[in-house]
C-alpha cells in the first residue's frame, strides 16, 4: 500500500505478551518488528491481590513502556483501530496504516465496567473498590483497615472469560487474615458471590478450596451475578444465575463491596475479520496461529483459547508464536506447541499460597511435583510474592524462554 509504513512483523499491544514476544525474537536475530502501544505505563497485574491486601507497594508494579521495549524493536505510540487481514494492513487512531509480513495480536481485554449499572460512578469510594484497577487497588486496603466490628463485606466473581481466575477469591482469604489478625474476624460478615456453580473450576483445586473457604466461614452463593450498585442505598443488587430462581434479583447490603469486573474483548478486536463470534481473536488452541490468516498470530488475554488468562499461560504460549513465526519464514509448517498451562498462585492467607497448575482439560501439571500441589505452603506464597515478580521483569520480559516442564504424567490424589 502507498505510503504505508511497513514492519516484517508487527506486534499489536505491548503488555505482558507482546514484549515477551518481541524480546525473544530478537535473542534469535529477528530485525524489522514493531510494537504498538498506546500507553507509557507497564503493570505487573499479577502483583495487584498483595497491594489491596496491603502487602505489596503499587509503585514495585510498574515501570515505563518504553524502559521495556527492547532495543532496535520500535515502539509506536497509538492505538490499533482496524485490522484488514486480507491486506496485510493495520490502521491506527493516528489515522496512520502500517502494513507487515507476520502480525501478532496481543491487546489484552477490556474491563467492562460499564455492564454493571453504577460500578463505574461507585468505584473508589464508599466501600466500593476493585484489585482490577490500577487506579483504585490501593482503595482495597483502606476498604479493608476501615472494616469493623458490624460491618459486612460482599466479594463478586464475574461470568467467564476473565484474567486471573483466582484473584477474586484471593482478597477474600487475605481480608480474612487481617480480620484475624486484628481479632474481629468473628465480628465481620464475608459473603463471596460467584457467578459460576463452582468456586474454582479445576475440580482438584475446587475442593481444597472449597474447605478453605468453610475453614474461614466464608458464606458462598454460587450462579449470582452482579449487575448492579445502588451506592446511595450501599446494597449490591445480584441476579440469580441458576436453579429455580434464575433470573430473580436480590439486593445484598455491604459496608465494603470487592468487585470483580466483567471483562470483553476490545471493541477494535471484537468487530474486526479476526474475531471469532464471541469477539476474540480466533487462533488454533495449541499452534496460537489464526485460523483464517497464516501470518497472522494471537495470544495472551485477547486470543480465543480456552485456557485460564493468566501472565503464566503467556510464558508459555509466547515461545510457541515465536516458534512458529520462525518457521513460516524458513517456509516451514507450524507446529502444535501450547497445552493450554496456566498457573493461578492461590494466597489463602499472609504467608500462605497454593499454586495451581493445570493445562486444557482441568489436567493438574504441577512444575514441583514432588510436592502436593492442593497443600498450602509457605513456599508457595514465597514463589508468588518474591520469585514470580523476578521471573516476570528480569527473565520473562528479557525474552528468555528456558523453565522446569510442567508435570503432564502427575496423577492426582484420590479425593
Amino acid at each position: 500500500m502507498a505510503g504505508a509504513a511497513h514492519h516484517k512483523i508487527l506486534i499489536v499491544g505491548g503488555g505482558a505478551a507482546g514484549i515477551t514476544v518481541a524480546a525473544s525474537l530478537k535473542r534469535r536475530g529477528t530485525a524489522d518488528i514493531a510494537i504498538i502501544e498506546p500507553n507509557d505505563t507497564h503493570y505487573y497485574q499479577p502483583a495487584f491481590t498483595l497491594v489491596g491486601a496491603g502487602v505489596y507497594d503499587l509503585a514495585r508494579t510498574h515501570r515505563s513502556t518504553d524502559s521495556l521495549v527492547p532495543p532496535g524493536v520500535a515502539r509506536i505510540k497509538a492505538k490499533a483501530s482496524k485490522f484488514d487481514p486480507s491486506n496485510n494492513t493495520v490502521e491506527l487512531s493516528t489515522g496512520d496504516k502500517l502494513t507487515y509480513d507476520y502480525l501478532v495480536v496481543c491487546t489484552g481485554l477490556k474491563l467492562d465496567w460499564a455492564k454493571v449499572d453504577g460500578l463505574a460512578e461507585a468505584l473508589g469510594h464508599d466501600g466500593v473498590c476493585s484489585n482490577y484497577s490500577s487506579e483504585h487497588v490501593t482503595y482495597t486496603w483502606d476498604c479493608i483497615k476501615a472494616l469493623k466490628p458490624g460491618d459486612k463485606t460482599v466479594f463478586t466473581q464475574p461470568p467467564l472469560p476473565f484474567k486471573c481466575p483466582g484473584a477474586p477469591q484471593k482478597i477474600v482469604y487475605l481480608t480474612i487474615d487481617n480480620l484475624r489478625r486484628r481479632g474481629i474476624r468473628d465480628k465481620v460478615d464475608v459473603a463471596y458471590y460467584v457467578h459460576a456453580p463452582v468456586i474454582f473450576g479445576v475440580p482438584f483445586f475446587a475442593r481444597h478450596l472449597a474447605k478453605i473457604a468453610e475453614d474461614r466461614g466464608v458464606r458462598i452463593f454460587y450462579q449470582h451475578n452482579l449487575v448492579a450498585i445502588d451506592a446511595k442505598a450501599k446494597a449490591a443488587i445480584f441476579e440469580i444465575a441458576g436453579g429455580d430462581k434464575q433470573g430473580q434479583r436480590i439486593s445484598v447490603p455491604y459496608d465494603m463491596l470487592h468487585v470483580s469486573p466483567p471483562q470483553s474483548p476490545p471493541e477494535e478486536i471484537k468487530s474486526s475479520p479476526l474475531a471469532n463470534a464471541a469477539g476474540w481473536v480466533e487462533v488454533n488452541q495449541n499452534s496460537m496461529q489464526h485460523v483464517r490468516y497464516a501470518n497472522i498470530f494471537s495470544l495472551g488475554d485477547v486470543a480465543s483459547t480456552p485456557n485460564s488468562k493468566t501472565a503464566a499461560a503467556v510464558r508459555k504460549q509466547s515461545p510457541v508464536v515465536v516458534r512458529n513465526i520462525l518457521r513460516l519464514m524458513r517456509g516451514d509448517a507450524v507446529e502444535s506447541g501450547y497445552d493450554g498451562y496456566a498457573s493461578c498462585p492461590l494466597t489463602t492467607a499472609h504467608g500462605k499460597a497454593i499454586i495451581a497448575e493445570f493445562i486444557y482439560g482441568g489436567k493438574v501439571t504441577p512444575t514441583l511435583p514432588v510436592l502436593d500441589p492442593g497443600k498450602q505452603r509457605w513456599l508457595s506464597w514465597w514463589i508468588k510474592t518474591s520469585f514470580l515478580p523476578m521471573l516476570y521483569w528480569n527473565y520473562m520480559l528479557k525474552g528468555y524462554e528456558w523453565f522446569p516442564k510442567h508435570n503432564t504424567a502427575f496423577k492426582e490424589p484420590a479425593a
